[in-house]
């Protein structure tokens, strides 16, 4: 009962607690009515000359990127801006594929624990990881959840938001803030990112209609999908009231072929292989090496819900609802080698040959068959499926600015947003590889491992016996905040101090996951025995598989049926309540109050603000420990695989001043220089401080939480020069450092877990000790300097390009987590990589423009996985558009997306120490846009 109970929390709120379409439906039609009756007797007493003069939107490439070098020019602070037309002329399909082109902008492909993909899901700043990025709408936190059942359990959860769910459409611009302001939401100590999305009476038409409708082929699944979007604008003719209603449904065809070299693990001294051979004393070898194929059909639907009312030029209230969910189902194959199984490694048994680089057993061969009463295990076959997952975000907000007076300006903004990430089953099937003897041979990154089974057909199913199912199934992750502030502004008679301004906020945010650790149903599963083998009707990879990826290992591999599979996985799985996996749960609740004081400075040639932001942050994390034994005189629930079940509650409570500084010069008169100083603050990741500790029972290595964690500060100084040397023209040079304290770093500790594979293979209670790799507090630093170039040519052509040189690193003193690398620099700061460079050209005329864009990052630390980094080696992105306007108001529009065909790379330790090759193959668009 007691377990039952302490579930309880993690299930998800009544309906009435949640935001809904109706709900928005019914805020924006009471906005409306009000809105109606408000302007009907604002234009009966003041006529309608009262109603704010038309804002006229620019278009064309030229005249947008006109338009985002006045924004950035005419600002007191160092940003960067996107503005719609940018986006609608080049390949975007979500905002992060914008803000790639921009300096100091760094892209990754997902959350890491998913893997590379096809799709940008991930924004940084000026080589830092992207949990030190605050993303924003209108100003507002936005929460999101992810689609991967990793990345929504355990120390993967973070607070960084999945642009995946953030459709290129609902955009009207993109600011990028380098150096912040006091009256900034505080999260981002690399910067913000505060996508603002487009306004009733911002239109110039009173009526509008927009749309497109594309198709999507994807080269490496060879299928065709259809996207639709649809925009439609109505403001009244007194430009008083205005609603706009956007929707997309967008589906897409995803095929990812891959290798996957995972757990990369070392022979232990006082083995008895290492006894035997002593030269394989502490060297490291690579347990699984797979096969990888996965598939998915991605399905991102959704739109946005506005309404503004301004019956005068004092007055504006806006109402905003957004929704977005991408539907994930996925299948994710994998034949893999194991090195860890009773004839090879595992076992102790001494290979017939090998050899070893770099620390790394780089090759190695064993031919010892085994026997059908004494088999020996080399491989592991697994099979995942899981329909239904998902990821979702939305929020509702209102927001309203009223100038009371000529020198007294009000604004306010009262909201609630979500996300959800959830994967209601999984489909498992893992069998063992017996008897076949196994080879590899590890190629660096030149090209995938050689994997070699010398006995054993991989295209016949009966080589395989059951021997687990596993996984989370369900699984859920929840974030949500509702979220407050109110502004005033005071113009001063002051020659040099113009304005102050002045401010609080205050939030209320939660964060909980859930997870069944899935396990065999005993009723009908006998482990071992091929008569509880899924049926197989002769599906194999495609005959294509790895065409892209090179090398020589096992491609004409079995297959089940996803149907099948999922059947097959609800008969033998065991999904009860009492299989709530405890140490992969956690709730946070966090509430935050802010206050700020700023003033707007202008002089001969200068202007500037400065100001102090004061941040209060009160939270609590609760999760679970498995202890081995019962507390003395404790009343412990039990944990169904042996020990007991104790609830961890620690307060977190913290108080930051905050304070900034920004000056602007007027050099000459298309020469302008900024400076900035700050301090800034990010919160750490959620899995970071959720307390929990995630165990990998094979390596007995584990990732954990630390409940104690401080916020990272970041000390900034900021200085850039920017010649505006003609019409749509820049060339700049910016040169940034940011001192951190309380940088989220990782180190090792150990501890006595139970293994729970080892306790449901035996019945027993088994316990054992696990390397532990958890987050602390440490010091760190990053450096660099910016260089951007923007030049029209003539005759329609112009070009753009920039380079962000990086260098950062850890004051991890003998970086403790990482001490026994062989190479690689043992300090690197997560996703920091030392090179990032965008470079495009465009030509545009009344009928045709086309636009090619190439981003190319080097090397960084992409993650911690399975307690040992994974790198991501260096990379590129060729992208291209063309747009033929057919009419006035139609476009016939080509593009496509990772031209180049990419492979990802990577790897752990060092380069002989290869982790993943994966290809996603290309992506073209093509179709009609429109507009009247």
């Amino acid at each position: 009962m007691k377990r039952i109970q302490a579930a309880q929390q993690y299930k998800h709120r009544p309906a009435s607690n949640r935001l809904t379409p109706a709900a928005a439906a019914a805020a924006i039609l009471v906005l409306g009515m009000a809105a109606t009756a408000h302007a009907q007797q604002s234009a009966e007493g003041a006529g309608a000359t009262q109603a704010e003069p038309e804002r006229v939107i620019v278009t064309g490439i030229r005249a947008a990127l006109q338009q985002s070098l006045a924004v950035k020019r005419n600002a007191a602070a160092n940003i960067e801006v996107i503005t719609a037309e940018d986006v609608g002329k080049m390949p975007d399909k979500n905002v992060a594929d914008s803000l790639q082109r921009l300096p100091g902008v760094n892209i990754s492909s997902s959350a890491a624990g998913s893997g590379g993909f096809d799709e940008n899901d991930r924004v940084s700043l000026r080589g830092t990881a992207p949990s030190l990025t605050q993303t924003t709408i209108n100003g507002h936190a936005v929460s999101s959840g992810d689609w991967f059942v990793l990345d929504q359990v355990g120390g993967a959860v973070g607070r960084t938001t999945s642009y995946s769910l953030l459709p290129s459409e609902i955009v009207g611009q993109v600011i990028v803030r380098k150096a912040p302001t006091a009256d900034m939401v505080e999260g981002g100590a690399a910067g913000s990112i505060d996508v603002i999305t487009r306004r009733p009476l911002d239109f110039k038409e009173r009526l509008t209609l927009e749309g497109s409708v594309q198709a999507v082929y994807s080269t490496l699944a060879e299928k065709t999908d259809p996207q639709f979007s649809g925009l439609v604008n109505w403001k009244n003719a007194t430009n008083t009231f205005g609603v706009m209603l956007q929707g997309f449904s967008e589906k897409r065809s995803l095929r990812r072929d891959g290798q996957e070299l995972l757990q990369y693990t070392q022979i232990g001294a006082n083995s008895a292989l290492a006894q035997a051979r002593p030269d394989l004393a502490n060297v490291w070898y690579p347990r699984l090496i797979g096969s990888s194929l996965f598939t998915q059909e991605r399905h991102r639907k959704g739109g946005l819900v506005a309404a503004q009312i301004k019956p005068s030029r004092d007055l504006s209230v806006e109402a905003t609802y957004f929704n977005s969910k991408l539907e994930a189902s996925n299948y994710n194959r994998n034949y893999m080698t194991d090195m860890n199984g009773n004839g090879a490694i595992g076992g102790n048994v001494v290979p017939d040959s090998y050899t070893v680089r770099n620390g790394t057993l780089t090759s190695v061969s064993y031919s010892n068959k085994g026997t059908a009463a004494a088999p020996l295990r080399y491989g592991i076959v697994d099979d995942i499926v899981r329909e239904g997952a998902y990821a979702k975000s939305e929020f509702l907000d209102l927001n309203g600015k009223w100038r009371v007076n000529d020198r007294l300006t009000l604004s306010g903004l009262i909201g609630k947003t979500r996300g959800t990430g959830a994967t209601p089953s999984q489909g498992v099937y893992e069998g063992d590889v017996n008897n076949s003897g196994v080879s590899y041979q590890l190629n660096g990154l030149g090209s995938p491992a050689t994997v070699k089974f010398p006995s054993i057909d991989t295209s016949v199913f009966t080589g395989t016996v059951l021997d687990w199912v596993f996984g989370y199934s369900p699984a859920t992750t929840s974030d949500e905040e509702t979220y407050g502030q109110i502004d005033a502004a005071f113009r001063l008679d002051n020659d040099t101090f113009k304005e102050i301004k002045f401010g609080l906020r205050g939030t209320d945010h939660e964060r909980s996951n859930f997870a069944i650790s899935q396990g065999p149903n005993w009723a009908n599963t006998e482990p071992g025995t091929a008569n509880t083998n899924p049926a197989w009707n002769g599906n194999t990879y495609p005959g294509d598989f790895g065409k892209d990826l090179g090398g020589d290992f096992p491609r004409n591999v079995w297959e089940l049926d996803p149907a099948i599979l999922q059947a097959w996985g609800a008969e033998h799985s065991n999904r009860s309540a009492e299989r709530i996996y405890y140490p992969d749960m956690f709730n946070l609740t966090e509430k935050t109050k802010a206050a700020y004081v700023s003033t707007e400075m202008e002089g001969e040639g200068w202007s500037g603000n400065l100001g102090v932001r004061v941040v209060r942050t009160e939270g609590e994390s609760n999760g679970y420990q498995i202890l081995p034994n019962q507390l003395p005189g404790g009343n412990l629930p039990a944990f169904p695989w042996g020990g007991f079940v104790q609830q961890t509650r620690i307060e977190n409570n913290h108080t930051e001043i905050l304070p900034s500084l920004n000056l602007r010069f007027d050099v000459r008169s298309d020469v302008v220089a900024r400076f900035g100083a700050s301090r800034t603050m990010t919160r750490p990741d959620f899995g970071a401080l959720g307390g929990t500790v995630s165990l990998t029972d094979e390596t007995h290595t584990g990732n954990g939480g630390n409940a104690a964690l401080k916020p990272t500060l970041s000390n900034n100084l900021d200085a850039t020069v920017q010649w505006y040397f003609a019409p749509r023209a820049l060339a700049s040079v910016g040169l940034f450092y940011m001192d951190l304290h309380n940088y989220v770093g990782y180190g090792a500790s150990t501890g006595t877990f139970i293994d729970s594979r080892a306790s449901q293979q035996s019945g027993q209670p088994t316990f054992a000790t696990y390397t532990i790799t958890s987050p602390v507090n440490v010091d760190a630093s990053v450096k660099g300097i910016e260089l951007a170039l923007q030049l029209p040519l003539g005759a329609g052509f112009g070009m753009d390009g920039n380079v962000t040189l990086s260098d950062s690193k850890q004051d991890f003193g003998s970086c403790p987590a990482t001490q026994t690398m062989t190479s690689s620099d043992p300090c690197d700061m997560l996703g920091a990589s030392k090179t990032t460079a965008n470079v495009g050209a465009y030509f545009e005329n009344e009928r045709f423009n086309f636009r090619v864009g190439y981003a190319w990052r080097s090397a960084y630390l992409a993650a911690q996985d399975r307690g040992t980094p994974l790198y991501q080696d260096a990379v590129g992105q060729l992208s291209a558009s063309l747009n033929w306007n057919i009419t006035k108001n139609v476009v016939l529009t080509v593009s496509g997306q990772n031209l180049n065909e990419p492979i990802l790379k990577n790897y752990v330790y060092n380069k002989d120490q290869p982790g993943r090759f994966y290809a996603n193959g290309a992506q073209y668009y093509a179709g009609l846009r429109f507009k009247y």
